[in-house]
């Protein structure tokens, strides 16, 4: 039973009545904490209740009783304490505590909270529960002809073997296509740039790059106008999407992208991260790395 009168209807009383420590019963769960890190942000819900701004409630055990959520309360008291933001690996009650912070008004642990959703996997954001992601790779190989010039008057031909690689890829989760694009670049004459969605839509991506053989000389790589692929850490990454053209995004340590394999080795990190999980290949479900058609669901 909780005792339903105020502490006291004078606030300068009510905020006189509390002394460290400070039981508090949180929808249920019971903590301890002192007044100093309650009324920490004094703008924000608590800090006007420990401030006696705000009149409280106690329970018949003496201890002031919130109506909120308390399973989720620890994480906002610990960052009261702490000024950080400490979760468990795979939280999964990012929305609500997200929701009982908004309540609270706590502004600089809804800046973290959103910060901490950015820097995360797509999962901590709002992800659909099912998502389908289909995968089509294709290898062409073409003979190259070009002159190597030994001296000003003096050219001799050469021949190389050059790889097109292309990806088509589809997902009915958008937001995970816009990663692919942060985690992928090209590499140009003019630098690194991000790839975009294929369709309006944000459902389709191609992929298209030709990695440069050890035989091509560069100049006469760009004269090909091909450009190669990298692999970009996606912290490092800042894309936007607004424009129709590529953008120009920096990077700090991209790692180009050989072959397909290692096209297929990425994809496969970045997916089964976000919860996606292998449900065919084709032609050969045992050797997934040499696949032509790959479908994975969520």
């Amino acid at each position: 039973m909780l005792n339903l009168n105020s502490l006291d209807s004078n606030t300068n009383s009510n905020s006189n009545s509390l002394s460290d420590p400070v039981s508090l019963n949180v929808g249920g769960e019971i903590y301890t904490t002192t007044l100093d890190t309650l009324t920490r942000y004094r703008d924000s819900m608590l800090g006007a209740m420990f401030t006696g701004q705000i009149s409280t409630l106690r329970d018949t055990r003496g201890n002031v009783f919130i109506d909120r959520d308390g399973k989720v309360f620890r994480y906002i008291l610990n960052f009261l304490r702490s000024s950080s933001l400490d979760l468990p690996d795979r939280f999964s009650e990012m929305r609500l505590l997200r929701r009982e912070a908004d309540f609270f008004q706590i502004r600089p642990l809804l800046d973290e909270i959103q910060r901490h959703v950015e820097a995360g996997p797509l999962s901590l954001r709002d992800a659909p529960r099912r998502a389908l992601l289909l995968v089509d790779v294709d290898c062409q190989v073409r003979v190259l002809h070009f002159n190597l010039r030994r001296a000003p008057e003096n050219y001799e031909l050469r021949t190389c073997s050059v790889c097109i690689l292309t990806v088509e890829i589809f997902c009915t989760w958008r937001a995970f296509l816009v990663l692919l694009c942060e985690r992928f670049s090209y590499r140009t004459t003019q630098g690194l740039t991000s790839p975009l969605p294929s369709d309006q839509r944000y459902n389709r991506l191609k992929l298209e790059w030709v990695p440069r053989p050890d035989e091509l000389p560069q100049d006469q790589y760009e004269k090909q106008r091909y450009r190669g692929l990298v692999v970009s850490d996606s912290w490092a990454t800042q894309t936007h999407f607004g424009d129709l053209c590529d953008a120009i995004i920096p990077c700090r340590s991209p790692c180009e992208v050989k072959d397909m394999h290692r096209f297929l080795e990425e994809l496969l990190t970045v997916s089964l991260a976000e919860g996606f999980r292998v449900d065919s290949v084709t032609p050969d479900s045992m050797d997934v790395l040499s696949c032509h058609t790959l479908q994975l669901v969520r």
